[in-house]
């Protein structure tokens, strides 16, 4: 695994977002597994910013958000598929059908999970997943004790996500919230990958995962076995690694 440990949050920002500029230059029909949350936010911004300052063509590319919450309407402004449009298929002009996303209602889950799989796979398979990694360890919904040959599937929210997309969305506390999201198998199928971490509160779980034992328990301890996987750090989150 590479570690590459920026010098402030703006340039950890920058210099992720960069990487994803430069697989896009490189291949202009790649496709790129993205995901949501505070990191990804602050890159998808400074992707934006590149793009603006010096286009690219993104007529061919596609990219797929790598999970999200099942039962809840995309109009949320939380749901994964409203943060990804609106943070980076519509300011790079993705075409809508080369944006793949989860569906979130469905009365055979298992179907879906399949074919979403399929869809990915049609496109070529995939060049670059960008990855955050969750205070405990969590890869997209895959949380401790996730077998790593898990596929994609409907997994739990950890209880304080699930409070709180509650809250916040209004929903019924008889809604079956869940998390639609791709398996650890085929994260690591990625040809390769991107674990961008930032903040203070990252850098226990970063030591955990990148200098750790590699185990279910954490789940990103995994991407130690891929042959081509980047870590990105800003220094709060690179203090205990270095």
């Amino acid at each position: 695994m590479r570690i590459t440990y920026t010098n402030s949050t703006e340039e950890f920002y920058f210099v992720t977002a960069s990487r994803i500029a430069d697989m896009i230059k490189l291949k202009p029909d790649a496709v790129i597994g993205l995901a949501t949350g505070r990191t990804t936010t602050g890159v998808h911004e400074a992707l934006c910013s590149i793009y603006r300052s010096e286009p690219f063509d993104t007529s061919k590319l596609t990219v797929f958000g790598m999970d999200e919450i099942t039962n809840l309407s995309r109009d949320f402004p939380g749901s994964c598929y409203y943060m990804l449009l609106n943070q980076v298929v519509k300011p790079l002009g993705i075409p809508m059908e080369n944006f793949l996303m989860p569906p979130v209602y469905s009365d055979d889950f298992e179907r879906e999970c399949r074919l979403f799989e399929f869809a990915i796979e049609a496109k070529g398979g995939v060049d670059l997943q960008i990855l955050g990694i969750g205070e405990n360890g969590h890869l997209g919904f895959n949380q401790p004790g996730t077998p790593f040959g898990s596929t994609t599937w409907i997994s739990r929210m950890d209880e304080k996500l699930d409070a709180r997309i509650r809250r916040e969305s209004g929903s019924s506390p008889d809604a079956d919230l869940g998390g639609f999201t791709i398996g650890i198998k085929n994260i690591m199928m990625s040809r390769s990958v991107i674990l961008a971490a930032n903040g203070k509160s990252k850098s226990g779980i970063v030591y955990k995962a990148l200098r750790g034992p590699v185990c279910p328990d954490v789940p990103a301890s995994v991407l130690q076995l891929h042959p081509f996987c980047e870590t990105i750090l800003d220094p709060e989150a690179a203090e205990m690694v270095r």
